[in-house]
């Protein structure tokens, strides 16, 4: 009897230990690498093919028509920091002009403006960073050309204005070539107009003007 009953026991106890043995761990599954994330794209102002501008309306004294004032410069420098998908990165982006060399077909307007309407020793740049593209989802192709907005902080004379500027731009091989142009008054930047003895009269409406000429950055 008592034979029996170790034997009944410790068929039981095998019985048990082969019933409720923990299940073995399946090997785990590689984890997919992550896709890399698309590339931003840099672009410089090139060292040649740039030019800003400004246009005013001005009266002269002597003559009958009004006629338009135009100051240039190529003294410019600066950064675009685009997404694929054609959002500008607005932390790395700005584009500066030197005022101080603005220059027209007339000396003494040409002194007024450095000296009381822009005071470029006190603000020797006017600053603009891009903020977004409108009428744009992506960077211009090859081959193709392209018309939209573009809205913009700038900065002239130590003032900070949002600006939309009419923008046509297309691609010409690696470079990315157009012209910008916007408008304000002298006032929305705290300006003094312009007011020189060969001057009668100037319009309150300031006209900027810039053709631009951005490279891939090579760089990074």
């Amino acid at each position: 009897m008592k034979a029996l009953v170790l034997a009944a026991t410790a068929l039981l106890a095998g019985t048990a230990s082969t019933s409720f043995q923990p299940p073995a761990k399946s090997a785990a599954k590689p984890k997919a690498a992550a896709a890399p994330k698309p590339t931003r794209l840099r672009f410089l102002v090139a060292s040649t093919g740039n030019e800003a501008r400004y246009r005013v309306r001005e009266q002269l004294v002597g003559r009958d028509l009004p006629n338009d004032a135009i100051g240039a410069t190529k003294d410019i420098t600066g950064l675009l920091v685009v997404e694929p998908n054609g959002t500008v990165i607005r932390d790395s982006s700005k584009i500066t002009v030197k005022v101080a060399t603005l220059a027209s077909d007339q000396s003494r307007r040409d002194g007024y403006l450095r000296r009381r309407t822009l005071e470029t020793e006190k603000f020797p740049d006017v600053v603009l960073v891009p903020r977004t593209f409108q009428g744009i989802a992506a960077p211009i192709a090859p081959g193709t050309s392209a018309t939209f907005s573009l809205v913009g902080d700038l900065t002239i004379h130590g003032e900070t204005r949002p600006t939309t500027w009419h923008v046509t731009a297309r691609a010409d091989g690696p470079a990315i070539v157009g012209t910008a142009t916007t408008a304000f008054t002298f006032k929305d930047f705290n300006l003094d107009q312009p007011r020189v003895p060969i001057v009668l009269s100037v319009a309150d409406t300031l006209k900027l003007e810039y053709d631009f000429r951005f490279l891939p950055d090579s760089t990074k």
